[in-house]
């Protein structure tokens, strides 16, 4: 190789590994249980049944770590080509369901580890604008305003957080419109969420690290929160 190939070939390699899309090596997904998802009556909950644009949660694939479920009225943009913090790529596929329209996300924000809990929640899908959101259908922190496009893999679009949401991978048998968990996707927060607040899920009763059993059950988020906090 002459010395101007070796040049431009060491070049062109900086400035690949200097893109986020240019990870040394590849997240693949990981699977759990397969846990199906049902309504408060215990019956499952079929994807038709999804309300457009409405924050549900669910937990999995811990009993502890909450998941957004969202039907965002229209085919979700796929493929998405998308990157953990520590630069491994992953591939997210797009939504499930007739219109494949149903998307699902961890909950856990990728900078500060906020969720939802019972009493109150930063973090939330809106589709609205405000002056601290104007993107608009979007999955946002109101901690410190990182904002993810769920439609799109939930890619970051603002704020400081590092990487996507994880994404929670859903089967969807065409045959009786019902909805299954059964793996995630993507950057995982599990343990630093854990290693952050185990304590204080413990005291509030349960096992945290205990996995979700054979069903989870979908709450609106409004019920399952007294509080929102909206930016």
């Amino acid at each position: 190789m002459q010395r101007r190939d070796f040049v431009k070939f060491c070049a062109a390699s900086a400035a690949a590994a200097g893109s986020p899309a240019a990870a040394v090596t590849n997240a693949t997904p990981s699977f759990y249980g397969r846990v199906k998802l049902i309504g408060g009556s215990g019956a499952p909950l079929t994807a038709s049944a999804v309300p457009a644009e409405r924050n549900l949660i669910f937990h999995y694939p811990f009993t502890a770590t909450p998941c957004f479920l969202l039907n965002l009225a229209h085919p979700a943009r796929t493929p998405a080509r998308l990157a953990t913090a520590d630069r491994r790529a992953y591939e997210w596929k797009g939504g499930v369901g007739p219109r494949r329209s149903i998307v699902a996300y961890s909950a856990i924000c990728a900078h500060q580890l906020a969720y939802p809990t019972k009493e109150i929640s930063f973090i939330s899908y809106r589709s609205e604008k405000s002056p601290r959101n104007r993107h608009g259908n979007v999955i946002h922190c109101c901690a410190e305003h990182s904002q993810y496009d769920p439609a799109d893999g939930a890619r970051v679009v603002a704020g400081p957080a590092p990487q996507p949401l994880a994404a929670i991978l859903l089967e969807h048998d065409a045959k009786t419109d019902e909805l299954t968990a059964v793996g995630t996707l993507g950057g995982e927060m599990f343990n630093q969420f854990f290693a952050k607040y185990e304590i204080k899920l413990t005291l509030e009763g349960g096992a945290p690290r205990a996995t979700a059993a054979t069903t989870s059950v979908v709450h609106e988020l409004e019920d399952y929160c007294r509080q929102q906090v909206k930016c």
